[in-house]
């Protein structure tokens, strides 16, 4: 067999990673990584934009059906190439060493650092309903740069997750271990209440009476698709993160088998969980409701108040218990998707550093075998982006960014098929050439609507990777290798 690629240098051995991530962890690690604060919050944005039950559902079904297809069309290269710094590694074998410097930089300019510091602030936006000090006013500051209790909290949970991970790999995936165990739990939850336990009559009948009712009487056209695909971005970035445990593919123990299998669980069973807790969410209030409504039943999924459908959902159920009941949810939830994300993300910058096109500090590991510096500039930028207050803008314009990468990424398989169709593959993608084809075609339609209907948003998230290339110039000359 053809060896598929040189193994990153000292990614192993004494004072490199460790192997030391289960296929339960790796699952975990998918998984937690992909909860976070979405699903308790989009869907609301999604019924203002599609406008009927059937099309909430419709738009979680297909951001699924997407989600696996690049999952199991992923899994193919993980098995591959079972090398730190994951998608990383595949964008730099098959398209070169500044593409992939491009991905890299702006996962840690935005994507992952961003994400870190979103989630940390929900976290604290949350845990401010229990301690009102960790409010949202600045307590100095110009425009929406400052400092506020609830931005403090968040950098207090960037901080410690950080520490965590510095503390080595066994602490780190214990902690993903519980946390996503506990939020796959209060989904389930969220689930049994409203599916089972507390269905609500009103709502069945306002939401499931008739298919009149169910799908709505907005008929199909050119501007309704664009709509129903710019919902789809909510859908999408509550599903994003699962391939970040290619991330830290080198610390997978027998990683040909467990990768591709990591993916699809993880990746399937967050699927299932987030289309059956919208079946939930349905059960208990109507999709449509009423803008500024007295009653909070009235209000709907559409209107709940700052967009927090569950919520709702869990208030209509118990009341006032019901919101402390879905914040602690959400605390879980989003304090595991953090520690995810800060676990894989410095994984990255330290294949490029062992790649020579960041700094060297990036490659090196601590006592631990972590890569310490990796992880330490990564938690400082997320703490300024929190600060900064533009975490959430930058999100919103690197989406079309990540789409791309990910059409790139799944490019990818085709691509090794024709270039080395004597690599080892423990894994092939299911359902090839439709599977890794139906996301191409799926991703790059996305992509044109988000063109069109948001091209705001579009435009500065390929700024903000293009920017990557003068920075790749001067690390290579400075003495990096090319490709």
């Amino acid at each position: 067999m053809a060896e598929i690629v040189p193994q990153i240098p000292g990614s192993h051995g004494p004072e490199g990673l460790k192997p030391g991530l289960t296929l339960f962890d790796s699952v975990t690690i998918v998984a937690g990584s992909m909860i976070g604060s979405g699903i308790f919050i989009v869907s609301a944005d999604i019924v203002r934009q599609v406008g009927s039950p059937g099309a909430l559902l419709a738009v979680w079904i297909v951001s699924g059906l997407m989600t696996i297809a690049g999952a199991l069309s992923c899994g193919e290269l993980a098995a591959m190439m079972p090398e730190v710094g994951g998608q990383y590694v595949y964008l730099r074998e098959a398209y070169g060493g500044l593409f992939a410097f491009m991905f890299g930089w702006t996962l840690l300019l935005v994507i992952q650092s961003g994400t870190i510091a979103a989630v940390a602030v929900a976290f604290a936006k949350f845990a401010g309903v229990m301690w009102p000090g960790l409010g949202s006013n600045l307590w100095f500051g110009i425009g929406t740069i400052g400092l506020s209790g609830e931005r403090l909290g968040a950098i207090a949970v960037i901080v410690l997750l950080t520490w965590t991970n510095l503390r080595g790999l066994d602490l780190g995936k214990l902690v993903q271990n519980v946390f996503t165990s506990a939020k796959v739990l209060s989904l389930l939850f969220i689930i049994v209440m409203g599916c089972l336990l507390a269905r609500n009559p009103e709502a069945l009948k306002a939401n499931f009476s008739s298919l009149e009712v169910f799908f709505g009487s907005r008929p199909m056209s050119l501007s309704y698709a664009g709509a129903f695909g710019a919902a789809m971005v909510g859908g999408l970035f509550s599903l994003d993160a699962w391939a970040n445990v290619t991330f830290a593919a080198s610390e997978v123990k027998n990683p040909r088998r467990n990768l591709p299998l990591a993916l699809t669980l993880g990746a399937g069973l967050v699927i299932v969980l987030y289309l059956l807790t919208n079946v939930a969410y349905l059960c208990e209030l109507p999709a449509r409701g009423t803008p500024n409504a007295p009653e909070l039943f009235s209000r709907g999924i559409a209107y709940a108040t700052s967009d927090r459908v569950a919520a709702a959902a869990m208030q209509t159920v118990w009341g006032g218990t019901g919101v402390i009941i879905t914040v602690l949810l959400v605390m879980i939830s989003t304090f595991g998707c953090a520690n995810g994300i800060i676990l894989t993300g410095a994984r990255v910058i330290y294949a490029m550093a062992r790649d020579g096109v960041f700094f060297s500090a990036g490659g090196r590991v601590n006592a631990a075998h972590v890569p310490s510096f990796a992880l330490i500039i990564q938690g400082a930028w997320a703490s300024a982006l929190t600060i900064s207050g533009s975490y959430s803008q930058l999100l919103d314009y690197v989406m079309f960014a990540q789409l791309l990468f990910y059409v790139f990424t799944v490019a990818a398989v085709f691509l090794f098929r024709i270039k080395r169709p004597d690599a080892l593959r423990p894994y092939r993608v299911v359902g090839y050439p439709l599977v890794p084809a139906a996301y191409i075609v799926a991703a790059i339609a996305m992509m044109i609507d988000l063109l069109i209907v948001k091209p705001y948003y579009t435009w500065p998230g390929l700024l903000i990777a293009l920017s990557g290339v003068p920075v790749y110039a001067l690390f290579v000359r400075g003495g990096a290798r090319a490709d």
